[in-house]
């Protein structure tokens, strides 16, 4: 293990919930920071349909 000794500084009983915790406080933030800053995710996650691409034909000079 790289950092070994750092658990003769840090009981291991403190340090592994704390990085947990760590852990689930960024990925959370992370979430909230994507589903506040768009549009498309609220409406995605409330089962709103896409809107629909529709396409032009272009000719191509063939009747």
């Amino acid at each position: 293990m790289i950092y070994g000794k750092m658990w003769c500084v840090v009981k291991p009983s403190v340090g592994i919930p704390l990085f947990i915790a760590a852990v689930a406080i960024a990925s959370f933030s992370v979430h909230l920071a994507i589903v506040s800053n768009t549009t498309w995710v609220k409406k995605f996650l409330n089962g709103a349909a896409p809107a629909a691409v529709s396409q032009t034909e272009t000719s191509t000079g063939k009747s």
